[in-house]
């Protein structure tokens, strides 16, 4: 394995707006790492508290080993230690998530968001433990479960079992609309872990009840909202926030669909940064999506 080299931050840093990343690709498929450049610093200039990269709104499931380490490799250069960079890894094999880990691990990411395995065959609980143990194990780098995948959801109390036994699993990225099941985890989960909400239609609920921060593709559509809607529920302002969160709501119904990547991408370009295209077979934002995104950034910006 690389020798790992020590992250700037720890897993207490890993709260607030931490925007999930677009893997920006030219016409003919490549990642555009220009673009990519720009988007980091278009959104720590925001005031984001953090960087994914390689999720899915980063079409991570389509980034081969070398481009997703290039990509981390590059946010943390760009970020130049101003806020935490978390690594995604989207796969389906205990060992291929070990070797996307190593592959990073020198790089220093404040942390993994790593899916369950999910194609076609779901492992029982204990097998599914024993995957983020053992991956835990070979990379001593701090892991964010994303519970995402509908098929290979994982319980709360199967997470909380996690959180308890893996010492390398400092949290949850919770995915799906399920405001009980982000509920259940913030009860449950032991003192210190970040359990981060991907509801994205309902972030200001999910800041109110206690989530750590959140990790989910509407931050990086309206950046600047998500951190003003973050600071003003700590503040306990919450009928601005209120206000604020319908705005939001309005957004994200037009950007939610298949091809959500590619809503994202051109929510950004309507702020003055490249999107660049979506990975093939991926369709782009079509006209009535673009349209339809416009108008809920004129009323949000």
């Amino acid at each position: 394995m690389a020798a790992k080299k020590k992250s700037l931050f720890g897993a207490q840093d890993l709260t607030g707006i931490i925007a999930p990343m677009t893997t920006p690709f030219t016409r003919k498929g490549d990642v555009d790492e220009g673009a990519f450049r720009k988007q980091v610093n278009f959104l720590i200039e925001t005031g984001v508290h953090g960087l994914a990269v390689g999720g899915s709104t980063g079409e991570g499931h389509t980034l081969s080993t070398k481009e997703a380490t290039r990509l981390v490799r590059i946010a943390m250069t760009e970020a130049k230690g101003r806020v935490p960079v978390v690594a995604g890894i989207i796969v389906d094999s205990t060992q291929q998530a070990i070797e996307r880990a190593e592959a990073v691990a020198d790089l220093g990411p404040a942390a993994l968001q790593i899916t369950p395995v999910h194609y076609l065959f779901r492992p029982d609980d204990n097998h599914m433990l024993e995957h983020f143990r053992t991956v835990g194990r070979a990379t001593k780098i701090p892991i964010l479960i994303y519970n995402v995948i509908p098929w290979s959801y994982l319980s709360p109390a199967l997470l909380i079992r996690i959180l308890k036994e893996i010492p390398q699993v400092v949290g949850v990225k919770q995915s799906a609309g399920d405001m009980k099941l982000l509920a259940d985890l913030l009860l449950g989960a032991p003192k210190g872990s970040r359990i981060m909400s991907a509801v994205d239609a309902l972030m200001y609920p999910s800041f109110a009840i206690g989530a750590h921060g959140a990790i989910a593709a509407i931050l990086t559509a309206a950046p600047a909202a998500q951190v003003k809607l973050w600071d003003l529920v700590q503040a306990g302002e919450h009928e601005a926030a209120r206000r604020l969160h319908e705005k939001l709501l309005v957004l994200w119904n037009a950007m939610i669909d298949d091809n959500l990547p590619a809503t994202v991408k051109f929510a950004l370009s309507e702020q003055g940064v490249p999107g660049g295209y979506p990975r093939a077979p991926m369709p782009a934002a079509s006209t009535a999506q673009q349209r339809a995104i416009g108008r809920a950034l004129k009323k949000l910006i």
